[in-house]
């Protein structure tokens, strides 16, 4: 007698805990591992990921960039660690996906080198004519809310790590064809010594979620880097500009190219301070 396999419901990440999507709902993915159920994030779900964002913020900002660049790593490592689901989940040839799994490893290991260094090279010292130290140092912008591109690891390690090592908290809708290993590296995230609440990430569809999150009032900026719909793009965009979020929306990215710096400085402010000379 035939019988119907049970297929596996994955859940969300928010606030380091793995809830069910509030609404109850879900969709079916096809992966390497067959079909499978995806939460389906509501708005309920995306105000929860934002409010865990901001409330692990403070802690998160305040830590050394030493310390979040350590994170970092020991993401990596454990990224590393589970290199063959990694690469069953994002399919394609068995090659190339433990190669994307790999491109994802260096990616990680590369942002933690810059953890450190990135306020020497865009911080400064302004002459000025007085008795004053003038400097210049480059502070996190609070929240961010990230749409993730269709690139289902590089892609997305790329526009996570550059926003927390910079001391960013965020929100990441995740691929939403391809969510699992998404859907994995929040259970990396979540025994990486990462702090619960700095990454938060919501699965289902981008035309629910993104606009929510670009009119949310508590989130400081938007990346628009996984929207595929112009529409939808200008929709984010206009609902951003109404309570004046910095938005990011590259035309076009080559995941496996150099990074450079210019996702490191997206989501950073400059703060000037002046310090009387003999204080």
């Amino acid at each position: 007698m035939s019988r119907l396999s049970v297929r596996k419901t994955y859940k969300l990440f928010i606030g380091g805990a793995f809830p069910r999507s509030e609404s109850g709902r879900s969709y079916i993915v096809t992966s390497g591992k067959g079909e499978v159920n995806a939460a389906r994030a509501s708005r309920k779900d995306a105000r929860d990921a934002v409010s865990a964002a901001r409330k692990a913020f403070p802690g998160w900002s305040a830590a050394t960039p030493y310390n979040r660049g350590q994170i970092l790593y020991r993401v990596a490592e454990m990224l590393e660690g589970r290199r063959a689901q990694f690469a069953e989940e994002i399919g394609g040839g068995k090659k190339a996906s433990l190669e994307a799994v790999d491109a994802a490893v260096d990616r990680l290991v590369w942002y933690a080198g810059w953890s450190d260094k990135i306020a020497s090279v865009h911080g400064s010292a302004n002459p000025v004519a007085g008795p004053y130290f003038n400097l210049s140092t480059p502070e996190p912008t609070g929240v961010v809310a990230l749409v993730a591109p269709a690139d289902a690891l590089l892609g997305l390690v790329s526009v996570i790590a550059p926003a927390i090592v910079t001391g960013n908290t965020c929100v990441v809708v995740a691929s939403e064809k391809a969510p699992l290993p998404a859907i994995t590296l929040a259970e990396v995230l979540a025994t990486a010594d990462l702090p619960g609440g700095v990454v938060n990430i919501l699965t289902g569809h981008q035309a629910e979620l993104a606009p929510w999150l670009a009119a949310h009032m508590d989130v400081n900026a938007l990346d628009l880097t996984g929207v595929t719909d112009p529409d939808l793009a200008v929709r984010c965009e206009q609902s951003a500009a109404e309570n004046l979020k910095r938005v990011l929306r590259p035309a076009s990215e080559d995941w496996t190219a150099d990074p450079g710096l210019s996702r490191l400085t997206a989501f950073l402010e400059t703060k000037t301070v002046w310090h009387p000379v003999g204080i």
